[in-house]
């Protein structure tokens, strides 16, 4: 089958997108499919970064053909990358199926008019985010709300499928009264790290951190609940001395306001921000040496560093938001609280942080229970499934 996966960014762009695009891909192309993925050239939408000049436009990466087309975008709030030549890179390839990744983005409707003309249908994975999660102001807010009420209805009645990552991912889709004719609930993979390098510890060892500590892991943004963090750790840790916070990311619009935010909490020796940490061994050695994975989101339409954390054996604390509720389990690998409560996050930290049998309970459980039910493979065959359901004849 010949296929079209479009994306706004692809690796190297970090991301839960980018990444989940190249592993169906590869995956896809092996199984014997013609796999070719239309993303852009930027590296990362906030703050604004293109892709270094030695990233190829187009190669080919482990059997998929991958086209890197330039985009542009009006300013700030207006932000809204839009492909030049979209279309016309579809048809060049001639795709049996298109797919596109990320509602509310310029290439839905540029899939949905090429499939009009063609007469090739498109299936939708929505990787949906709700209007307040967003990132922007107030007029950015309005102009979702705008495309939500008026324009998304036809573009999306269009998919020949909508692909959501959970049930509540579909419920929040509905709730803005966009009508789904057909829905599939495809949860998405875990993709292993390699091993962390030899040595007792070494991510902190790497990243001069000389005690215990707390772990986030993802972009630096508005809606992963940063500064309700940094206030819950300045409670509690004047009375764990001992204790630091490991912030690891790119900056998602966010970074300056945290660095504000750190200098002045009185704990600047004890709050590390790492930026990207690019060495995938490194990254595992930080989860497994964490003695808790804190992602305290406003909303998370999955949550994959979750996965990764209790892949390394170290348990969560996270939000009762989004799609996190269907796979993190109160008690079992790790604890819920409701997002932006402060009281609540200092609460629950405080409580586990010394608590090394409810960490080793819970980390293996999630080792061994959670985690193994998230695999790429089975992702690829519920695509398949959607695939021959929705292709022509």
């Amino acid at each position: 089958m010949k296929l079209a996966h479009v994306s706004t960014r692809f690796p190297p762009g970090p991301g839960g997108v980018e990444r989940h695009v190249a592993e169906v891909g590869r995956r896809l192309a092996a199984r014997g499919h013609s796999v070719r993925v239309l993303t852009s050239d930027l590296y990362q939408e906030f703050p604004w970064k293109r892709l270094p000049a030695e990233v190829a436009r187009r190669e080919t990466l482990a059997g998929v053909e991958v086209e890197r087309i330039p985009v542009f975008s009006l300013p700030w709030e207006l932000h809204y990358p839009v492909f030049r030549g979209l279309e016309r890179a579809l048809e060049r390839g001639a795709p049996e199926i298109v797919h596109v990744h990320t509602y509310g983005t310029n290439q839905v409707a540029v899939a949905r008019r090429f499939g009009r003309k063609r007469k090739v249908p498109f299936v939708l994975t929505a990787h949906y985010h709700p209007i307040w999660s967003i990132h922007g102001g107030w007029l950015r807010h309005r102009i979702r709300s705008f495309y939500d009420r008026v324009l998304a209805g036809s573009l999306v009645a269009d998919a020949a499928c909508v692909i959501v990552q959970t049930r509540e991912e579909e419920r929040l889709l509905r709730e803005p009264g966009i009508s789904l004719s057909r829905v599939a609930i495809v949860p998405p993979g875990y993709t292993p790290l390699p091993s962390p390098p030899a040595g007792e510890r070494p991510f902190s060892t790497a990243y001069h951190v000389p005690g215990p500590f707390l772990l986030f892991v993802g972009r630096l943004a508005s809606n992963k609940g940063l500064v309700p963090l940094i206030d819950s750790f300045q409670r509690w840790a004047r009375r764990a001395p001992e204790a630091h916070l490991v912030l690891i990311g790119d900056d998602g619009g966010m970074r300056s306001t945290i660095e504000r935010k750190i200098r002045g909490s009185g704990f600047a020796s004890r709050i590390h921000l790492t930026g990207f940490v690019s060495d995938d061994r490194l990254l595992a050695a930080a989860y497994r040496e964490a003695r808790w994975l804190v992602l305290p989101s406003e909303y998370e339409a999955f949550g994959l560093v979750l996965l990764e954390a209790l892949a390394q054996g170290t348990p969560v604390v996270a939000t009762r938001v989004g799609g996190i509720p269907e796979f993190i389990e109160d008690g079992k690998n790790g604890r819920l609280v409701p997002p932006n409560d402060t009281d609540a996050l200092t609460s629950v930290l405080e409580e586990l942080w010394a608590d090394g049998s409810a960490r080793q309970r819970m980390g293996a459980y999630g080792q061994s229970t959670t985690v193994p039910r998230y695999s790429w493979e089975r992702v690829v065959d519920d695509l398949e499934r959607v695939y021959r359901s929705v292709a022509p004849e």
